[in-house]
């Protein structure tokens, strides 16, 4: 089973969370918990997670087919010692809003090594950082989304996210979520029907595909290996609409959230009911 869907919006409750993905005909979706430009926010009442369970039971919306994403503002990596503590309590904050919720997975950048500190160093606090999460927190997994390597952000290679789950005690929860831009801004060739089959043998190799437990579907705008975020429609950038019809005819992508980060919320709904036509 294919669950598509789109990081949607939350404003004015989190119970409409799901209201706006069913709107657009999605079978999954993604979300801010909090305002994802603050550090901290108010705890969940009781009233509002009774709210949002109810949505998604109304809609159709298991945990398997939602993706939350964390704060921008988190660093796990952060080589300061303030910055370091400060992304620490906020990723815990934000896992601790996934468990109220019902939600069993957080989708996160895994962090940056702001040229202060080794990428060994930084990879190493990564996996610390999430070893002191899962401890504080339960039933819920983090997941790890690979990166463009914009700037100095590490997760862009396969083998540093393989790194960080090395070092992660407790494996059953952490995962990985495959962003298709920032794997073709990392020189992952997913324009090709051979770079394609290449890329995900290395990743099965690498990580593995038990660690897999999201993707972002997103094309383009800069070239292979610019090692910029720059997402663009499906089908209008350089990865082109040939890669998402090879990830909805393949199996090794089922039962876990698909989400559309594309530029165009307006394009959504066409943009799922195309990649719908995919699955075979």
């Amino acid at each position: 089973m294919k669950f598509i869907g789109a990081h949607v919006s939350s404003s004015g409750g989190l119970e409409n969370a799901p209201l706006n993905a069913k709107e657009i005909g999605a079978t999954a979706f993604a979300l801010f918990t909090k305002n994802q430009r603050q550090w901290v926010a108010k705890d969940l009442t009781d009233k509002e997670i009774e709210a949002f369970k109810e949505a998604c039971q109304k809609c159709g919306y298991a945990p398997n087919q939602i993706l939350p994403h964390d704060s921008y503002l988190i660093n796990l990596g952060n080589p300061t010692e303030e910055g370091l503590q400060k992304s620490r309590a906020g990723f815990i904050h934000e896992m601790k809003r996934c468990q109220a919720l019902g939600l069993d997975r957080l989708n996160f950048h895994p962090g940056s090594h702001l040229n202060a500190i080794s990428e060994e160093e930084c990879l190493t606090l990564i996996a610390e950082s999430i070893n002191l999460a899962l401890s504080k927190t339960e039933g819920v997994t983090a997941v790890i989304e690979n990166t463009a390597g914009q700037g100095s952000n590490l997760g862009f290679r396969f083998e540093q996210i393989a790194f960080i789950i090395d070092k992660v005690e407790d494996k059953s929860r952490v995962g990985v979520c495959i962003d298709t831009c920032h794997s073709f801004a990392a020189g992952y060739d997913l324009a090709s029907e051979e770079g394609f089959k290449a890329t995900f043998t290395h990743f099965d190799k690498t990580i593995g595909f038990k660690y897999l437990r999201g993707m972002h579907l997103n094309d383009a705008k800069k070239p292979l290996g610019s090692k910029v975020d720059r997402h663009e429609s499906l089908g209008k950038g350089f990865i082109g609409i040939n890669c998402f019809k090879m990830i909805m005819e393949d199996d090794r992508f089922n039962n876990i959230p698909l989400i559309l980060e594309t530029p165009d919320p307006t394009l959504w709904p066409q943009e799922i009911s195309t990649l719908k036509s995919f699955v075979k």
